[in-house]
C-alpha cells in the first residue's frame, strides 16, 4: 500500500511541476499584466513573445522545456529509489525493470496535463507544445530531435506556429513506431501527441478559415 502511495504522490509532483505557470509569471513580473487577457490568451511562449517580446518568451520556452525533461528525470530517479526503500517495498509480482518505462509514460502524462491544465490558473494553461518537447527529449532523444527539425523546417517555410507544431506532434508519433522503443513509450507519444493537437483545436478552425496569424503579426 505504501509504494502505491507513494507512486501517486511521485505523479503529482511531476502534475506541479508541470503546473508551474511560468508565461503568467512572466506577464505578472514583467509588465503586471495577466497574460491569458492578451493575444491569443494562451500561457505559452508563442504569446508570451507577442505580448512581451523575444528575450521573456526565450526564457519562458526554455523553463517550460526543463519541465518535461525534468519530470522524466525525477520518474527516472524516484521509482528506482522507491522501490530500494524498506517502507515502500513494491509487491513481489511486480518486475522493476518492466516497471521503469511505464513511470516515465505516466510522469510524462502528468507534467504534460500540468502545463495544459495548471490547478494555479484555475485549470487553464498552454497547449504543451514545449513541455512536450522536454519529455520527448529526456524520454529518447532522437525521437524529440526529429520533432523539433520538423517544427524548425515548418516554422520556417509557413511562419505558423500552431501549425509546426501539430506536425511536430505527427512527426514524434510517427518516429517512435519507427524507431525500436518501449511499449509505454509509444502511448505516451500518442496520447500526448493527441493532447497537443486536441489543445490546438480554435488553431485548426483559424487555419481552415485562413485566419491563424503567422509569426510576427498579431494574434
Amino acid at each position: 500500500m505504501v509504494f502505491w502511495i507513494a507512486s501517486a504522490v511521485g505523479l503529482a509532483i511531476a502534475y506541479l511541476l508541470g503546473s508551474i505557470p511560468t508565461g503568467y509569471l512572466a506577464g505578472k513580473l514583467l509588465k503586471g499584466i495577466d497574460i491569458r487577457e492578451h493575444g491569443s490568451k494562451s500561457t505559452g511562449a508563442t504569446n508570451v513573445l507577442r505580448t512581451l517580446g523575444k528575450w521573456p518568451a526565450l526564457a519562458v520556452l526554455l523553463v517550460d522545456v526543463l519541465k518535461g525533461v525534468g519530470a522524466v528525470v525525477f520518474a527516472r530517479w524516484f521509482y528506482p529509489w522507491l522501490s530500494t526503500a524498506s517502507s515502500a517495498t513494491p509487491p513481489a509480482a511486480l518486475d522493476l525493470q518492466s516497471l521503469a518505462p511505464w513511470a516515465v509514460c505516466l510522469a510524462g502524462l502528468a507534467v504534460l496535463l500540468g502545463h495544459g491544465r495548471s490547478v494555479w490558473l484555475n485549470f487553464t494553461g498552454g497547449k504543451s507544445v514545449a513541455t512536450g518537447l522536454g519529455v520527448l527529449l529526456a524520454m529518447s532523444w532522437p525521437v524529440g530531435l526529429g520533432a523539433v527539425t520538423v517544427f524548425g523546417l515548418a516554422l520556417a517555410a509557413f511562419r505558423i506556429v500552431s501549425l509546426s507544431s501539430m506536425l511536430a506532434a505527427l512527426t514524434a508519433i510517427a518516429l517512435v513506431f519507427g524507431m525500436e522503443q518501449p511499449l509505454p513509450y509509444r502511448l505516451l507519444v500518442i496520447a500526448g501527441g493527441i493532447y497537443v493537437i486536441v489543445r490546438h483545436r480554435a488553431n485548426i478552425r483559424r487555419l481552415l478559415a485562413g485566419t491563424e496569424p503567422r509569426l510576427g503579426k498579431a494574434a
